[in-house]
């Protein structure tokens, strides 16, 4: 951001790899991207371990989920700097990042395809996944319940509290992606597939720091 307020001019090699790294958003747009499917990544783990215990006991191995981090990282930062260094350029001093396509059709399929690969499929994995786990405990719950005569006032109040922190976590994983990722995945969508809409820096800085708000608030928690 403080490269944008210096309206610094660029040339050379130097200002066309300033322009791909600070200017063109590469820099936070792959670490943006490699959060999502690392976040992807621990909710599928979740899922396997609390609804199929006994297959991610024997199959589950701590050297895939190990490997799992780096991959997440590699795969956001090789799609942002794929896609920025073939569609930036530096003209008259000025970077115009993400504008030189080859196609108008190349440009739409992007779009289309980010959106559903890092919005919609992603929202669903949290739905999908994190309901499944909720179901999962309500059912060992019960059969618990159903098992256990001593003390089973204090057994209820534990599976209860359990489910609670389920509901609080999908809640708050799925509700929250939604409300801070939809504005950029729509806008992001729209600049890719509406040949007469332009990018105003105001309205796409705005909608960029709530989807990364996103991020910061699920550390948090």
């Amino acid at each position: 951001m403080a490269t944008k307020l210096s309206n610094i001019y660029l040339e050379g090699t130097r200002g066309y790899l300033l322009c791909l790294t600070l200017l063109g958003e590469g820099s936070s747009w792959g670490p943006f991207n490699g959060s999502l499917v690392n976040l992807s990544a621990i909710t599928i783990e979740r899922y396997l371990k609390v609804v199929h215990p006994v297959w991610a006991k024997k199959r589950l191995r701590k050297w895939m989920t190990y490997s799992i981090i780096p991959f997440a990282w590699i795969v956001g930062i090789s799609l942002a700097a794929g896609v920025t260094i073939t569609t930036s350029h530096v003209v008259d001093g000025v970077c115009y990042a993400l504008i030189f396509w080859k196609s108008r059709a190349a440009q739409m399929a992007f779009g289309i395809w980010y959106f559903l690969s890092f919005y919609v499929i992603i929202l669903l994995i949290f739905i999908f996944f994190y309901w499944r786990i909720l179901i999962a405990i309500r059912r060992q719950a019960s059969v618990m319940a159903a098992h256990s005569a001593a003390g089973a006032s204090t057994n209820q109040s534990h599976s209860k509290q359990i489910q609670t922190n389920v509901i609080k976590t999908m809640m708050l994983v799925s509700v929250l992606f939604g409300v801070t990722s939809t504005p950029v995945s729509v806008y992001f969508l729209l600049l890719n597939i509406h040949s007469k809409l332009t990018v105003r820096e105001n309205v796409f800085y705005v909608i960029y720091f709530i989807g990364h708000s996103y991020l910061c608030v699920y550390l948090l928690r």
